[in-house]
Formats: structure tokens, sequence, C-alpha cells
């Protein structure tokens, strides 16, 4: 029999909903990519911690670390305490370091797992920053822990940076310097303010162009101190506009929750090869992981018809899950991962939880489900049931 489940629709009614229930395969062991994949992954956070949730970081770090465990077993990197981690709404720097410590010695045990951790300026109290030097001396301070680590660096958009620069030198100056010190090539990190609204005008500027100028500036004077950039502007064509534009050896991750099935694609065009397609850092990725995984296996393949129909129909989820406002995307993320039985609760940190409807959850339901990523339908019944209970739908 199919399994259904009675939810509220847009206009505020009940309705019920017939699932497709089709699982995918599991991937294959051993899969090889053709591309870098990086998955940006979330936090679990620990509902058993006496704390006040909304200002205290609890993190249940042996579900959290299996989680990790469980994307490095799909080939699958992680973007170490990043957004989708939610540094900076809710995860503050001295747990961001724990998971970074943490997630480094995971991957120890799992070949070929890699990581890259955000390296940011979140430790200071924005209030108190005055100058670039201020910003500097932070990025310092981040970069030389996770790297004491054996960390390699995501070197995140700083607020405070966009808060008291002045124009693009300024920020010429400060990744001049991180850049010149680095151990490793970094992966540089361009997050719109859909993301986070304290980030507009980032590079110096609110126009694009100018501002994507003064980026690629940066890295042609450091091209040997960057592995590559992640923009996340829900832009494809100025994401391909800037691929194009980088320097022979830098990749571009894609950051595009919106299109990232055909940037990763690519488009063949370009002088350089990492000119016509993406590489990836995703945050839907921790949600669509074994569809990812599968998905990468058959271009890597040669299989495009495969890639696109496995991928295909997750954009629509993502689209649901990173819609305005963009910055509680987590949410969502975090909700997939209880669904799919990766996690026994639906609580994150800072009280996220709260950020999206019932509606909101209850079509992104049915658009998992669409796109075949509910990994055990029955259980997602169940658990939907549980919120829609929680919220006085029995």
């Amino acid at each position: 029999m199919a399994l259904s489940i009675t939810l509220p629709t847009a206009g505020g009614t009940l309705a019920p909903y017939a699932l497709r229930g089709q699982v995918l395969a599991k991937p294959e062991a051993g899969l090889k990519f053709n591309r870098i994949a990086y998955s940006a992954a979330h936090v679990v956070a620990d509902p058993l911690a006496a704390v006040d949730p909304w200002l205290q970081a609890a993190v249940d770090w042996d579900t959290t670390i299996a989680y990790r465990r469980h994307l490095f077993s799909l080939g699958l990197g992680v973007a170490e305490a990043m957004d989708t981690a939610q540094r900076g709404m809710g995860l503050d720097w001295p747990t961001s370091l724990e998971l970074i410590r943490r997630s480094l010695d995971a991957a120890k045990d799992v070949p070929g797992a890699f990581v890259a951790s955000g390296c940011g300026t979140d430790h200071l109290n924005i209030d108190e920053v005055k100058s670039v030097d201020d910003v500097i001396r932070g990025y310092e301070a981040q970069m030389e822990a996770i790297e004491k680590l054996g960390g390699k660096l995501i070197v995140m958009a700083s607020r405070a940076l966009a808060r008291v620069a002045t124009g693009p030198a300024d920020y010429e100056r400060v990744y001049g310097r991180i850049l010149s010190q680095a151990k490793q090539p970094v992966v540089l990190h361009w997050l719109g303010d859909m993301f986070d609204p304290a980030l507009a005008g980032y590079w110096g500027t609110k126009d694009i162009d100018a501002a994507m100028d003064t980026a690629l500036g940066i890295i042609a004077a450091h091209p040997d101190k960057v592995d590559g950039i992640k923009i996340s502007l829900l832009d494809k064509d100025k994401e391909i506009s800037m691929r194009r534009r980088l320097p022979s050896g830098v990749r571009m991750y894609t950051g595009d929750d919106f299109n990232y099935a055909e940037l990763i694609a690519g488009d063949g065009f370009g002088s350089e090869a990492t000119h016509s397609k993406s590489d990836a850092l995703l945050g839907i990725f921790d949600a669509i992981a074994p569809a990812a995984s599968t998905a990468l296996g058959a271009l890597a393949k040669g299989d495009s018809e495969t890639f696109h129909a496995l991928l295909g129909p997750t954009v629509p989820l993502s689209r649901h899950i990173f819609a305005a406002p963009t910055r509680f995307y987590k949410t969502g993320v975090v909700f997939m991962a209880w669904l799919n039985g990766h996690q026994k609760h639906f609580t994150m940190v800072g009280g996220q939880q709260s950020t999206r409807s019932l509606q909101h959850f209850a079509e992104l339901f049915r658009l998992a489900d669409a796109a075949s990523v509910l990994e055990q339908p029955e259980l997602a019944v169940r658990r939907m049931k549980t919120l829609l209970a929680l919220h006085g739908v029995e």
C-alpha cells in the first residue's frame, strides 16, 4: 500500500498527499569523481544540555561526527564550521574550533577523506573592531589555530571587514596579508548578502562586477596561494563570468544552491580546463548526499544523462530550502537529516528550528519525496506526523 499523509497547503488548508516512496539505490563503494566536491555540513544540537539555546551552543559531538563519516563514505569532502554549521548563527568560535579538531581527527581514519575549515573573524566583538588591522589580527588568530591542527583554510567572508573597510584597497590589504602567510593554498569565500545581510557591499562595493574585479585582482596577485574561490551569489551567469577569468589552476567552487547541477556539469567553454566547469562546495549536498554522490560518480564515467536525471529533481527542493530569507536554509538541511534518520530529534543550535513555517516544511517534504531523497520513507512519514502533531495537526 502506498504511503500517505495529510499535509498543510500553501492556502492554509489540509490535503492528503500520497508519496511516491521511491528510494535511490545506495551509491557504489569507492566511487571516483572528476570534480572536487565538498559538502558544507550541519551540526547536531544536544537537546539534553542544560543551556539557554539562543545564547549557548551545545553540540552532540558523536552524532555530528558520525554524519561527517557518512559524508566521507560517499566520497564527499567536508567544508567544516561554515555557514551550514550555523557559524555566526549559534555556533561560536571556540565550539567551531573544537568541531574542526574533531572533524580532522575523523578524516584521518578514512582513506581519501578531505576537509577544509572555515577561518573567519567571528570571535571579535564587532562593536570593538575599529580598523582593518583589527580584522587582520582576527583572521590571523583563527588561521594560526586551524593550521596548528593541520587544517586547510577556507577564508570566510568577514562581517567585521565589511563594516570597517572604506573601499577595495582595504580588502586587497587584508587578503594580501592573509594569503602571504598561508601554509597551503586556501579557498576564498564570497557569500552574498542574501545569505548574510551584514556582508552587503563585500569587496568594497555594491556593484557585483566591480566587486568581482577586486576579488580577481587579489587572486591574480597570489595565484599560488589560492586553490579556488567559492561564490554564493545565486546567479549562475555571474559565476560563469568569474570562472572564465580565473588564473590557470584556480578552481571555481560553486556555492549556487539554485543552479548547481548545470554549473557542475559545465559548458565546455574556456581556455583552461577549470574555466569550463565548476567544482562544488555546497550546503545542499548535506541534504542530498547520496544522490549527489551517485550523480558525481556517473558524471565521472561520462554519463551526463544519469547525472542530470539524479540531480535535476533535487534543484526544486534546494531552491525551496534556500528560499528567502536564505539565511534560514540551515533549518531545512537539519530537517532533512532528521527525516532521513541521521539524528533523533529536530532541534538546532540557537533554536533555529523555529525559523520556518509548517507550510514550508510540508512543501519541503513533498519536494524531497519527488526528488527521491527520502532515504527511509516510512520513517520520514512518522517523523513528519510528529511535527504536525506538535503544531496541532493530528
